[in-house]
């Protein structure tokens, strides 16, 4: 028995592949944009003073995700900054198929609603090659993370790349998959 498919997935593959061929024009079916992957990143500059604030990292990036982070490591040591090469200074996940649809289609609907005083988020932020960076200020904004767990509120940036050529049919699939762009 299979496992059913992502309900994002299917409402892409049914009206928004034939709704983009018709804005745009494709011959091809596999001309038509689709989302690549989705890669989140949690930066903490903290941890150098603090080693138990990446265990908190780690732990809250893998309930929102589904997936076991990576924790990344610095690279080059800058003595004005207390850090050393090697020193883990922030994590991030990739997500790919099925996960990649349930995570966008959980933040769109549930996690960028919640964000206070929300208008919307911003439509200049693709970087001319149709991939798309979101930064979010709390992770409070996902149901999984428990408040009374938290430390200190941490941001993260989310990247979503696309296989589309520019920022135009990129901006168009994003709005069909139904994030919330300002006007």
């Amino acid at each position: 028995m299979a496992a059913a498919q992502p309900r994002l997935k299917t409402q892409y593959l049914e009206s928004i592949v034939p709704a983009l061929t018709k804005d745009f024009g494709y011959t091809n079916r596999m001309a038509v944009p689709k989302i690549d992957k989705i890669s989140i990143n949690i930066g903490l500059g903290e941890a150098t003073q603090n080693a138990k604030l990446m265990d908190g990292a780690v732990n809250e990036l893998a309930a929102i995700t589904g997936q076991k982070p990576v924790v990344t490591k610095a690279t080059k040591s800058i003595a004005a900054f207390k850090l050393r090469e090697g020193m883990p200074i922030g994590c991030r996940v990739t997500l790919r198929g099925d996960r990649m649809y349930e995570f966008l289609d959980r933040l769109v609907s549930v996690a960028l609603p919640r964000v206070r005083d929300f208008r919307g988020i911003p439509s200049k932020s693709f970087d001319g090659r149709g991939n798309y960076t979101l930064a979010v200020k709390d992770q409070l904004i996902f149901p999984e993370i428990d408040y009374n767990k938290v430390e200190k509120t941490k941001g993260m940036n989310i990247s979503i790349t696309t296989t589309a050529k520019t920022d135009a049919e990129s901006l168009a699939l994003l709005k069909y998959l139904g994030m919330p762009f300002n006007k």
